[in-house]
């Protein structure tokens, strides 16, 4: 069995409902914690339902599935209802909102608040309403319209111009019209459909033979059933045309001269859903809008609304409205809130909040989405799917910090996974919706240590195994960098940090060189239990009961730190007391540790221990996350500064066969933190023949070349020198210039 079947990934479409809401502290918080910047949640990949209750000229009336039932209102933006209202003007009708209570039918124009009664007389039933309009039917089967004279009597007007012999079927259809309504029957065997006209009660056959379905809409200038279509101003006799456009889905409404369609029951293989219009005139069928679906509904003024949206986080109402010639403009009416899916894991890099979860309802299905976030960790953007969706995720018995995730600072986040036979592997997604990096450790029960770019440090269950697995460029398959037995350790770029051969010193292993390339006489008291490695920051501890220290290897100097379960970042750790739930960061930049109260965690533990569970640092120059009790994800603003630009590691060897279009010269420079870059590609005699730019995927710079000059003219065979400009995104510290050379042909 191959890995890829065996790792069952599914594809899924997905997309971050944003908020801004600054979240309540705790009652028992320490008025000191930070203030969040912003507030995020986890997102459904399904676009949220909407339940329209009433549409009118001026807006409408829903409620949302999660919401309670609770009634929303919305205007149509820039929308000048009527100003005269009443019943003496049908075309006011368009607005008017009816409730029936016993015989009494209250009508009140939503815009105006002009509102009028009308009162069923005895032995008559109710049937619809449209507008100041009510139809009913009496004992005999017969059907009226009734409406609110001025001197608050009602009018009954009979409708006249049924056939003899009709027999009401109990359908009676409103939309699209407040001058119309239409009455379905049978006679003879047939059954038919027709149009009363609400202004003289007449009533007119249009079509027969429909039978119950599809379904029938109409406005005031057509009357659809199925592939049937006739105008409403046609003479009598008139024959009804036919509808020869292809097209998918069910008659939603007619707007002008435009037949809307959506909600197909299938789909060909690569199509989305979308709301088509055809032609009612010459048959031609496009696209009004695309990633429609859902809720559609007929709006009495001729219009309609439509759900329509590429994400479930970008999801609107559209207002659909006739243009003068007889086509239908849309327009957006109102921004839907996403659904709200529980994080079951969470990490930060690079800027990026990388949220773990189960976003389609569906049991045992999870996976990544990235969130993008600002040098204060605001969002920028909406919630995207990172990588493959997987099948639920390694949980060793009694661990609370499950899923063990390690965001890697070059867009990718690494995690373990169990296959049926028991073996564990360390995954790398998040570079694209369905790429996964996998290598087999041979063992179970271990756990992720830290890692960063292509590198990840693996614990195994085994006593006293170690590894580091490694996902270099554009492999799936990963392999093994290092075996070796455990002790505490550290990854930060192509380094290992171990301890060394004395008390208190840190070897660093190159991982490329295959080699020890430094010694740090870190001044601590022990043997490391614990290191960790940021920058020139180096973290040990001695155990829970400490002590613990940060070494500055830049300023060759030793610092003090709080002992305790902590999360090395750029300039601070986050550590959580876990009796009073406090979050706190201890800030070392300038050689003197202090500290802060961040947050205040909920009391009820939720994916309980480590920065993967209910907060999250991010070590390449970001800020600090937590899950809140409302199960979203609060960040804060960390303060401290970052260090200047530097490569960890990068891979720039040229491309074997390339590049070429296909197949394209791909380097990777792993830094330290977000950046603008610039890369220019010089042949022999200094001529710059192609400037590339763009943005770091977190902390990683991976651009593409194809070999092709700025004008589109492939280069000759030959060496190039590259020159990477990278600027700091957050403004700190000088731009890093690097160069190098690669081949073409």
């Amino acid at each position: 069995m191959t890995r890829s079947r065996r790792l069952a990934a599914v594809a899924l479409s997905g997309a971050v409902a944003l908020s801004c809401a600054v979240l309540t502290a705790p009652a028992h918080a320490a008025p000191s914690v930070d203030t969040p910047v912003a507030t995020v949640q986890l997102s459904s990949t399904l676009p949220t339902e909407i339940d329209y209750t009433w549409a009118g000229s001026s807006g409408f009336r829903y409620r949302l599935p999660e919401s309670s039932g609770t009634l929303q209102w919305a205007d149509y933006p820039g929308v000048t209802p009527p100003a005269h209202a009443g019943p003496d003007d049908l075309s006011t009708g368009t607005d008017v909102i009816t409730s029936v209570s016993g015989a009494a039918v209250t009508q009140q124009h939503r815009s105006t608040g002009v509102s009028a009664t009308v009162t069923v007389p005895s032995g008559q039933t109710y049937r619809a309403a449209s507008g100041w309009s009510v139809l009913t039917q009496d004992a005999a089967g017969a059907p009226h319209v009734l409406r609110a004279a001025a001197d608050g009597t009602t009018t009954d007007l009979p409708v006249t111009g049924l056939p003899d012999g009709a027999q009401l079927t109990g359908t009676f259809v409103t939309g699209g019209s407040v001058r119309r309504l239409a009455v379905v029957y049978t006679r003879d065997g047939s059954t038919d459909v027709g149009l009363v006209d609400l202004a003289d009660g007449t009533f007119r056959t249009y079509l027969t033979g429909v039978g119950n379905s599809p379904r029938i809409v109409f406005n005031d200038r057509w009357l659809v059933n199925g592939t049937k279509a006739i105008r409403v101003d046609s003479a009598p006799g008139t024959a009804p045309s036919t509808i020869t456009a292809s097209f998918l889905g069910e008659a939603q409404a007619v707007v002008g001269d435009q037949l809307l369609t959506g909600n197909a029951m299938f789909l060909p293989g690569g199509a989305t859903p979308e709301l088509t219009a055809v032609s009612l005139t010459d048959n031609t069928a496009r696209t009004l809008l695309a990633d429609s679906k859902g809720s559609f509904v007929a709006t009495p003024d001729g219009g309609a609304l439509a759900t329509a949206g590429p994400s479930s986080v970008d999801w609107h109402v559209y207002r659909v409205t006739p243009a003068e010639d007889g086509s239908a403009t849309t327009e957006k009416a109102l921004d839907l809130p996403a659904w709200q899916a529980s994080p079951d894991g969470m990490t930060l890099a690079g800027g990026e909040l990388l949220v773990y979860g189960n976003t389609t309802h569906t049991g045992g299905i999870y996976g990544f989405y990235d969130i993008p976030l600002d040098t204060a960790g605001r969002p920028t953007g909406l919630q995207s799917r990172r990588g493959p969706t997987l099948q639920g995720s390694t949980c060793p018995g009694g661990d609370a910090a499950c899923p063990q995730l390690e965001a890697l600072g070059d867009g990718r986040v690494a995690h373990l996974w169990t296959d049926a036979q028991g073996e564990e592997h360390v995954l790398a997604v998040g570079l694209d919706a369905t790429t996964i990096a996998d290598e087999p450790t041979g063992d179970a029960g271990g756990r992720i240590g830290t890692g960063t770019g292509r590198y990840v440090l693996y614990n195994g269950g085994t006593p006293g195994s170690q590894r580091v697995a490694d996902f270099p460029r554009g492999a799936t398959a990963g392999g093994t960098a290092l075996d070796r037995t455990r002790t505490a350790a550290a990854v930060w770029g192509q380094r290992l940090w171990t301890p060394g051969g004395t008390q208190g010193t840190v070897v660093a292993y190159d991982l490329k060189a295959k080699k020890n390339v430094a010694t740090v006489d870190t001044g601590a008291p022990c043997t490391p239990s614990e290191i960790q490695a940021v920058n020139a920051w180096l973290y040990w501890s001695c155990g829970s009961a400490g002590p613990a220290g940060v070494y500055d290897r830049a300023a060759n100097r030793a610092i003090t730190v709080p002992s305790g379960q902590a999360r090395l970042a750029d300039g601070y750790l986050v550590r959580e007391n876990r009796t009073t739930h406090e979050l706190l960061l201890t800030d070392f930049h300038t050689g003197t540790a202090t500290t802060r109260t961040v947050a205040v965690l909920p009391t009820a533990d939720q994916n309980t221990g480590g920065s993967t569970g209910r907060w999250a640092v991010d070590r390449f120059g970001g800020n600090v996350a937590y899950l809140t009790d409302r199960r979203q994800v609060a960040i804060v603003t960390a303060g401290v500064p970052t260090s200047a630009l530097a490569q960890m590691e990068a891979q720039t060897d040229p491309q074997p066969g390339g590049p070429t279009t296909a197949n394209p010269w791909r380097p990777v420079w792993q830094l330290n933190k977000p950046s603008t870059w610039r890369l220019t590609l010089s042949n022999a005699s200094g001529t710059v023949v192609r400037t590339l730019t763009g943005a770091s995927t977190a902390a990683a710079v991976r651009p593409a070349w194809d070999a092709r000059t700025d004008s589109g003219a492939f280069v000759p065979s030959g060496t190039y020198t590259w020159k990477l400009t990278v600027e700091p995104r957050d403004g700190q510290g000088p731009a890093l210039a690097l160069t190098g050379t690669t081949t073409a042909g």
